[in-house]
């Protein structure tokens, strides 16, 4: 038996009747991730397997630094195919890793291919790969038709044009993509200059004149409209923790003031500033139904030496043992006690805050909304087996996995999208072992529905795709 079978991660007989049955041939929202629009627009074909592989994905830059490799062979300037080939000697070495699965499923799904990836392998996984990514059907295109990938919500600055999206738009892809608006930069005056940089970028997006607070806030407001008119459905935060103070209207004015003129603001005024600001785009969301999503936990960019020679975002970021939950509830307290409190969707990094993050959402609802707040998939760190089973069991045992929106990629690949098979085998898998331990009933009609809903028609409904 090959490594990649039907029935891999399935150990019992429930358990692969409700994969088979109810979650194998559902189609994919992928309502979160990092895919370029413009690679989109363009119906992208890759030139190698280490354009479409390796092309962005900080969890093998991770993998093949640990494995000794020279930064070269990541970030740096190699050739690819020595690229791949270093990748392909640090995969036996991903061993229990999550790297190893997603591998070979990718592997398996794209290409065909079941010989397991290594030194030995390489050249001809290579030769044969290339020449499936020259054809149609391994198009951005007729990745998207084979994955039966129905939406894609990428991730977009307020000061984005979004000519790709409009060019999406007007094409005949079956797919919809829409944008996902991701304004953290402007929060950021404790960095006044690029701070001011940026709200240029948005005056110039907008034409808009911004020179006070209330000219920023109604640029932000233009661009929220803008992104709506696009399909937008959802925004997007990553933040260490959310704020911890909150400025009055005066006191935003005077701080925005401050920070246009090039100075720096105080670390507590920077922080009453964050807080401000987004009270008001929380406001902003629910008025347009949009989904608030608030990635928690990270702490980015922990190697100052490659942050200063290569920059950030190259995969040295960490779980961050930071206070969450004062803050989430303030935060969600201040936008609910005003009757504005968006559909929303905690992401948590750090597993040590399952409960808590989980035990949240329960205490913010609506009627008539199903799961308006939810306790999102196991996110960067903890998208793999061990973590996304967590964060099943915590969802499970505080709130109601019923009404769960299931997985995304958060990816910047298009060969991310076996992560929602293996996402869709372990839930089953759990299910199953619920089911033959006497934990849930013997009744597959029920709970497959559950999974079929969790692995689609949850989000549909959701986010109003």
């Amino acid at each position: 038996m090959t490594f990649i079978h039907n029935d891999f991660l399935l150990s019992n007989d429930s358990a692969r009747k409700l994969y088979h049955e109810y979650a194998y041939d559902q189609p994919i929202i992928d309502y979160h991730c990092h895919l370029p629009p413009e690679d989109i627009a363009t119906d992208r074909q890759f030139a190698n397997l280490a354009e479409i592989w390796l092309e962005g994905d900080h969890y093998k830059w991770r993998a093949m630094r640990a494995n000794g490799v020279a930064e070269d062979y990541c970030t740096g300037n190699a050739d690819p195919k020595e690229k791949f080939l270093a990748w392909a000697k640090t995969v036996p070495a991903t061993l229990r890793n999550p790297l190893y699965h997603w591998t070979h499923l990718e592997l398996k799904r794209y290409f065909g291919i079941d010989a397991l990836l290594n030194e030995n392998t390489a050249d001809e996984i290579w030769e044969i790969a290339n020449a499936q990514l020259a054809t149609e059907e391994n198009r951005v295109s007729g990745i998207l038709k084979q994955f039966k990938v129905k939406v894609i919500g990428t991730t977009d600055d307020p000061g984005n044009s979004l000519d790709h999206h409009k060019t999406i738009a007007s094409s005949d892809l079956p797919t919809k993509v829409v944008p996902s608006f991701r304004p953290d930069a402007a929060f950021k005056v404790f960095s006044a200059d690029s701070w001011n940089h940026w709200v240029d970028h948005l005056a110039n997006s907008t034409e808009i004149k911004i020179n006070d607070l209330d000219d920023f806030l109604s640029a932000l407001s233009d661009r929220i409209e803008f992104f709506d008119s696009l399909g937008c459905k959802a925004s997007d935060h990553g933040f260490l923790q959310c704020p911890a103070a909150y400025a009055s209207e005066t006191e935003a004015k005077e701080i925005f003031a401050k920070a246009r003129k090039g100075k720096t603001p105080s670390t507590e005024d920077s922080e009453k500033f964050f807080g401000f600001t987004l009270l008001f785009l929380g406001q902003q969301y629910a008025k347009k139904g949009w989904a608030m999503q608030l990635h928690l936990g990270a702490l980015r960019n922990a190697n100052d030496r490659v942050f200063e020679t290569i920059g950030p975002d190259v995969g040295c970021d960490s779980i961050a043992d930071a206070s969450q939950i004062d803050a989430l509830s303030d935060f969600l307290g201040k936008l609910d006690k005003r009757n504005a409190l968006p559909k929303t969707i905690l992401y948590n990094l750090n597993p040590s805050d399952n409960y808590a993050i989980a035990s949240m959402c329960g205490n913010y609802f609506e009627e008539g909304v199903p799961g308006k707040m939810q306790f999102g998939s196991g996110w960067w760190f903890l998208d793999q087996l061990e973590g996304m089973t967590l964060q099943i069991n915590a969802l499970s045992n505080l709130g109601l996995l019923r009404h769960f929106v299931g997985m995304l990629t958060d990816s910047r690949s298009f060969m991310s999208y076996p992560r929602h098979e293996y996402f869709r085998r372990l839930l089953c898998d759990l299910l199953g072992k619920d089911i033959e331990a006497g934990l849930l009933p013997k009744d597959l009609e029920l709970i497959g529905q559950m999974v079929s809903d969790i692995c689609y028609a949850n989000a549909k409904r959701y986010f109003g795709f």
